[in-house]
């Protein structure tokens, strides 16, 4: 059946290299608003976790517990979440982005009512709706790079996974600062209140308002879905969906540890991980380092500095998002006009920028080794700050260069990763976060360590020692990346 939108099974779902009105039927603004909707629920899993840090030292004293056992209720949050990244990713690839969207929030606003309501007699009932609430939350990370892979063509896929990590990033933002606000002023339990609220609109807003956008369900938004999977209010792509009624037989689910089996996906997963090694405590330790830096800080004046950093990741997402879509669109020009004079002849799109055909490890990364230099010379340069206590200004510009430079770099891998494995884009993410987190859970165990031994110029200087040492990684990468992807092409034509 043909149609101007095409069909599930069309060559224009092979590559994302077609044009939009045949990739997807969504206009750009209604792309915009379907992806800002995903990066309001990621706001709000990443507000979860950061808004419960200044709670801690009054938890402990209301439940009549250590810091250590208030601090479990951290760790058990942060392995639960890395855990069910990885089901609710492969579980959203072969299901379906809505249903489980809904299903997550859902449990993340009923947790959000039992521990507002906990009583403090009850340790073990805190720790396991810790558990819960970081169940629920977890699915929102995972999903919005499958919803941008969805939507998106790799021409413009690193603008909507920026917009994704705007929200991603303004949880830690504006997390510990309303944290410790809603604590102050109401009480502990507040935060909780205000968590239930957030996560009930966003539930509202995505039942009322967010398509389906899997494309094994809805192929590229022509196919009208099963009725579980519409929104109440079909106002997103309304007149265009149900004009293609064949759908594209639904994949088997797929084991996620098979990502781990493409050597290109491996090596970006690795230097994903070895850059969080370093990235992770540069931000983490802020507090307990600045205390010690700057003893007239009080609480309000250190959690105001973690706006530096915070602030400049999400400015960094979103224009570094907008670069990597210009440095797509320079190198397909480049590459069509160069074809065309060598034969003469017209040149089609899809045969520049297929997946066997462009480079896309070379747009994606050229900028990654500048970035990388300028986050390892902040960090050694934050670090020796410290030690010799210069003044506030300097530490809090390094911090923001850094996060500039240091989101450019998570972005620009988030957004290789959904290329690489279009169809497995939400658990090949889930993969990057659970390696990344583990890694930096790791780092964050020894860093304390790490000062007390060496000092704090020695120990950044070790971090921006260990950021260098992925350069071979990057050079493995470019060399490696066409001949694994001409593997997997090789590997599909067989089928």
């Amino acid at each position: 059946m043909n149609h101007p939108y095409g069909t599930p099974t069309s060559p224009m779902d092979k590559h994302d290299s077609s044009p939009d009105c045949q990739y997807t039927i969504y206009t750009s603004r209604e792309k915009w608003c379907i992806v800002s909707m995903v990066s309001f629920a990621a706001f709000c899993s990443t507000f979860i976790a950061n808004s419960y840090f200044p709670v801690v030292p009054i938890l402990a004293s209301d439940f009549h517990k250590s810091i250590e056992l208030i601090n479990l209720t951290i760790t058990v949050y942060m392995v639960f979440q890395a855990i069910f990244l990885l089901f609710w990713g492969t579980l959203s690839d072969h299901i379906g982005r809505r249903p489980i969207y809904l299903a997550c929030l859902l449990v993340v606003c009923l947790v959000s009512i039992g521990l507002a309501l906990v009583p403090t007699s009850k340790y073990w009932l805190l720790l396991l709706l810790r558990c819960l609430q970081a169940t629920g939350s977890a699915s929102a990370i995972a999903l919005g790079a499958g919803v941008a892979r969805d939507v998106a063509t790799r021409a413009e896929r690193g603008s909507f996974i920026g917009l994704f990590s705007v929200g991603l990033l303004f949880g830690p933002a504006v997390g510990p600062i309303f944290g410790g606000v809603l604590t102050q002023v109401f009480g502990w339990r507040s935060i909780f209140w205000v968590i239930f609220l957030a996560s009930a609109l966003c539930f509202v807003f995505l039942l009322m308002f967010l398509p389906e956008t899997l494309r094994t369900l809805v192929g590229n938004g022509s196919i009208l879905p099963p009725k579980i999977y519409r929104p109440l209010i079909p106002l997103i792509g309304r007149g265009r969906q149900g004009i293609v009624s064949v759908r594209a037989p639904r994949q088997p689910l797929k084991n996620p540890f098979g990502i781990f089996t493409h050597s290109d996906v491996l090596i970006l997963l690795l230097l994903s991980a070895t850059l969080y090694a370093m990235f992770y405590p540069f931000v983490t330790t802020l507090s307990t380092l600045f205390q010690l830096a700057y003893p007239y800080l009080n609480e309000a004046d250190i959690g105001l500095c973690y706006l530096a950093p915070s602030s400049a990741a999400i400015i960094g997402g979103y224009v570094h998002g907008k670069t990597l879509d210009r440095s797509y669109r320079l190198l397909k020009e480049k590459w069509i006009h160069e074809r065309e004079a060598l034969t003469g002849m017209l040149v089609r799109l899809e045969d520049i920028t297929s997946d066997e055909n462009f480079p896309i490890e070379i747009v994606r990364m050229k900028t990654i080794p500048i970035q990388l230099l300028v986050c390892v010379a902040c960090c050694v340069g934050y670090g020796w700050c410290l030690q010799y206590k210069v003044n506030l200004a300097v530490p809090l510009v390094l911090q923001f260069i850094f996060g500039f430079a240091a989101i450019a770099v998570l972005n620009t891998i988030n957004t290789l990763l959904v290329d690489l494995l279009p169809a497995q884009a939400s658990s090949v993410i889930a993969c990057n976060y659970l390696m990344r987190y583990s890694v930096g859970a790791a780092s964050i165990s020894v860093i304390d360590l790490m000062i007390r031994a060496l000092g704090t110029g020695w120990t950044y200087t070790i971090l921006g020692a260990v950021g260098l040492s992925v350069g071979p990684m990057i050079c493995l990468l470019m060399w490696l990346g066409p001949r694994s992807r001409a593997k997997r092409f090789a590997h599909k034509v067989q089928e």
